[in-house]
């Protein structure tokens, strides 16, 4: 297999497993996931915000978990670990799933999504955007915007520091899709700088003057005037 086919195929496995846990886990306040390889198989950290959840009775939904990853998704000798998300206004995903939900209960999107931009930004972080895509008013679709703070959205940043949440919140009139980005607190900015003031030199101490007298100052007759005046 080529290297260009090799990384679509582990994108594409990435992305069914994403879906796979986004749907099964989603009473556990699901919050993302991430896969390593190790030499012993591949790590699958799952990110949740009740991980008793996830585990189950005795380990049984975990253990249903790997053998689902492993015949399904083609996952190699899948190893599965929870983490509990420790505060879920800097999870994006979880976020955006709270947003879906709201929306399928009934809220108005306005109310929904000026209540979880305020949320994030009241915990620290440091800029957040909310996006409602979809029928949300009428037969017309149309998107609506909530942004507030420091948001990247392009460059190296936008990847490193920008946290990304993506939900789908289920209505009758239709499908209404949910984006959540934020920056969480004590991320570092590209552009941020700090001015550290210069030392300030001590002044140079008084150095003492010794006074010289007119005879050490007379210059030393040269050897042929001294032969001179000999004569």
């Amino acid at each position: 297999m080529a290297v260009e086919r090799k990384f679509i195929a582990e994108g594409v496995r990435k992305a069914r497993v994403e879906k796979y846990l986004s749907k099964e886990l989603k009473r556990a306040g699901y919050g993302g996931m991430d896969i390593a390889r190790t030499p012993l198989g591949t790590q699958v950290t799952i990110f949740a915000e009740k991980p008793g959840i996830v585990i189950g009775k005795g380990g049984k939904l975990v253990h249903q978990l790997t053998q689902d990853l492993a015949q399904n998704y083609g996952v190699e000798s899948p190893q599965i670990e929870v983490q509990q998300v420790n505060n879920p206004s800097f999870n994006a995903q979880i976020m955006a799933e709270r947003l879906a939900n709201a929306l399928e209960r009934g809220w108005y999107f306005r109310k929904a999504g000026t209540s979880i931009l305020r949320r994030v930004m009241d915990s620290g972080a440091l800029g957040c955007e909310v996006v409602i895509a979809g029928k949300l008013t009428g037969a017309r679709a149309r998107t609506q915007k909530f942004t507030e703070g420091y948001i990247k959205h392009c460059g190296e940043p936008s990847n490193t520091i920008v946290e990304k949440g993506y939900a789908v919140a289920v209505k009758k009139l239709g499908v209404i899709g949910v984006q959540v980005k934020l920056v969480p607190a004590g991320a570092k900015l590209p552009d941020h700088f700090s001015i550290i003031e210069q030392e300030k030199k001590r002044p140079a101490q008084n150095a003492s003057v010794t006074p010289v007298s007119d005879a050490d100052t007379e210059e030393p007759a040269l050897p042929d005037e001294e032969f001179a005046e000999e004569q």
